[in-house]
């Protein structure tokens, strides 16, 4: 098989800031494919231990098969991407973006991806217990730093910031999530209520 022929319904290319256009975005959503875009790669070392060329790693799925040359063409020459190659696994692809199975490697930031045309997670982000238990930590300085003491507060914000796999995590954990923010408020309704007496008792 010629490798212009091989065929696929999920891809992977990479982008570099230097020769990407300014549009991208747009030109990427115009295809209506869905993509997944990782965090920029400006911290990755060759063997050597020299710094390699910041890139984005790209990854888009089909409905159906289609070639290798239709995904250049069509898809990796609108925003000078490289060759694309074809996933046999997006899960894997997906994981890659932040290294999360290569622990030597830099550890990126999973809110710093970016997603077109509504790239289905569900797809490919299956959280292994740790990386759960992680995002609960996460939700939880999330919800001390922003003082929250509603689970529906807490929920805009996570979709307001597109922040894909924290919502996933505070909607399967709803029962700890709602009880943790509940705790909390009943916490500082004592609170309110303690300093409330003392100043009654000071007027007295």
């Amino acid at each position: 098989m010629k490798l212009s022929n091989q065929k696929g319904r999920a891809w992977a290319f990479v982008m570099y800031p230097e020769s990407m256009p300014d549009n991208y975005f747009e030109l990427l959503e115009q295809t209506g494919l869905p993509f997944a875009i990782s965090p920029l790669h400006d911290k990755d070392l060759d063997p050597t231990g020299q710094p390699k060329k910041p890139h984005y790693h790209v990854m888009c799925y089909y409905d159906n098969t289609t070639t290798k040359k239709n995904v250049k063409e069509n898809v990796c020459d609108l925003v000078n991407g490289t060759i694309p190659i074809k996933l046999e696994s997006m899960r894997g692809m997906y994981r890659y973006h932040l290294h999360l199975d290569n622990p030597e490697k830099y550890q990126y930031d999973d809110r710093d991806r970016t997603f077109i045309n509504c790239f289905e997670v569900s797809k490919v982000a299956e959280l292994t217990s740790t990386e759960v238990t992680k995002l609960i930590k996460e939700l939880q300085t999330l919800i001390i730093d922003n003082d929250i003491t509603e689970y529906s507060d807490l929920m805009d914000l996570l979709l307001h910031d597109d922040l894909v796999n924290m919502y996933d995590v505070a909607q399967k954990h709803t029962i700890f999530i709602n009880t943790y923010i509940t705790s909390r408020r009943h916490k500082f309704s004592i609170k309110e209520k303690v300093k409330e007496e003392k100043r009654n008792n000071m007027k007295d």
